[in-house]
């Protein structure tokens, strides 16, 4: 694009986005945004926090200081570090529960994704009878879907039968509530386990969880949410909700660094269940009793009996970092920005895409979904269009093969700015139609 061209919408439209900037500035200042690699401006626009957020400022110094504990103690950093490594995981508690609506005895940040969905189905897939099937949507990440795929066949069930990929109806690209609901009222009775994605990765899409999790609980089935683009993006109330368990990871909206621990969630109904068959470990047991040494596990009736293994505790100081930070702004403020800010991207898409190749897929009604738009290319490489973006005009993107672009302002740093920049860009990158 020619530097002194005015850019999309002419010069009034890129001054439109710094007023309403100043007005509405966000938390960018608490972030380290990359340098641009392409285009007039010296940061990107950063509008793939639903991959991999940006890392805050404060997370690098308050690393540093867990490690010079271990440089200063040696062992003894367990219980003598400013934040001992022992109960290091409870510092993480309580304001991951804030943040998904759970109550701290709910809640643990432990593992990664995948590894807590296959404890979780440990415990909540029980097939028997005819109630034998997973239901998943078809668009589903497909790490959930080799999971329950895995699932099924380690109880010995086929998975092409077992496993339920619910679709949108001919001619959409989202599933809709009711498709679920019809579907649960009438093939309730087969399903031992529903398990949707609460905001779809590749759509945006946001499932209406308190309906469902009811639909799902009054059909008999256990009902788990995989949370990845929901925790940090939209508000949650699990506990009151109802959902049976849920899984989150920290590493897009919750900006806790690349493969960052994720978290769990089990309601309060089942923890202290000796029914419930888990698997156990050196940090399932009763912290008070731990170090008796004994043989025999003696699990706390909370979620923290589904932990296994010691918590990484330099893995874990990025996580906390994050959840302070979440706690200080709150995600009733952050879902307001969200709102807006998305509906101003959406307003600007909405003027490229209308004689250009290009559609909107995510769902226009705000309350279905978070802060990010897919949009569909019509010929061409999403992967091609995404490399264009970044190294002509400094806007990061992701792209899903072979025709998505996800789009996401994340309210806690992305600007207006950056929107007008991701329209400008697309308008001199793709063509209009002839």
């Amino acid at each position: 694009m020619d530097t002194q061209s005015p850019g999309f919408g002419g010069a009034e439209a890129e001054a439109e986005a710094r007023t309403l900037d100043a007005a509405d500035p966000g938390h960018r200042h608490l972030f380290l945004v990359p340098p641009a690699e392409g285009g007039r401006y010296p940061e990107v626009a950063y509008l793939a926090g639903n991959s991999l957020g940006l890392q805050p400022r404060a997370t690098r110094e308050e690393l540093l200081a867990d490690l010079d504990a271990w440089r200063r103690l040696g062992v003894e950093g367990h219980l003598e570090a400013e934040r001992p490594w022992l109960p290091y995981h409870e510092l993480l508690t309580a304001p991951a529960a804030r943040l998904v609506g759970a109550r701290p005895a709910e809640t643990v940040v432990m593992n990664s994704l995948t590894v807590n969905l296959h404890l979780l189905m440990v415990s909540f897939y029980r097939p028997a009878g005819e109630r034998t099937r997973i239901v998943i949507e078809d668009s589903a990440f497909p790490s959930d879907s080799y999971a329950v795929r895995s699932q099924a066949r380690f109880h010995g069930l086929d998975p092409d039968t077992a496993v339920v990929r619910l679709r949108p109806r001919p001619g959409e690209d989202t599933l809709r509530t009711q498709d679920v609901l019809d579907f649960l009222a009438a093939e309730g009775h087969t399903v031992a386990l529903l398990l949707l994605g609460g905001v779809n990765y590749l759509t945006g899409e946001l499932m209406d969880i308190p309906a469902i999790t009811a639909a799902g609980r009054a059909a008999g089935a256990v009902v788990g949410w995989d949370l990845a683009h929901a925790a940090g993006n939209v508000p949650l109330a699990l506990h009151d909700w109802d959902v049976d368990f849920a899984a989150w990871c920290s590493y897009k909206y919750l900006n806790s660094g690349p493969g960052a621990l994720g978290g769990v969630f089990v309601h309060e109904r089942h923890l202290g269940d000796p029914a419930l068959p888990r698997f156990e470990g050196w940090w399932s047991t009763d912290a008070a009793t731990r170090f008796e040494m004994t043989p025999v596990s003696r699990p706390p009736a909370t979620v923290d009996a589904w932990q296994i293994s010691n918590p990484p505790i330099f893995a874990m100081g990025p996580v906390r970092t994050s959840l302070e930070l979440f706690d200080s702004v709150g995600m009733p403020a952050l879902r307001e920005r969200s709102l807006r800010l998305t509906g101003y991207l959406e307003r600007l898409l909405d003027e490229v895409t209308a004689d250009r190749p290009l559609t909107v897929v995510t769902p226009r009604d705000p309350a279905r979904r978070g802060c990010q738009l897919s949009v569909r290319i019509g010929g061409g490489s999403a992967n091609e269009l995404t490399k264009r973006l970044r190294h002509e005009h400094g806007v990061i993107a992701d792209a899903r093969e072979p025709d998505i672009v996800r789009f996401a302002p994340v309210p806690l740093y992305s600007t207006y700015h950056d929107c007008w920049r991701v329209a400008d860009a697309l308008a001199a990158t793709v063509e209009v139609n002839r």
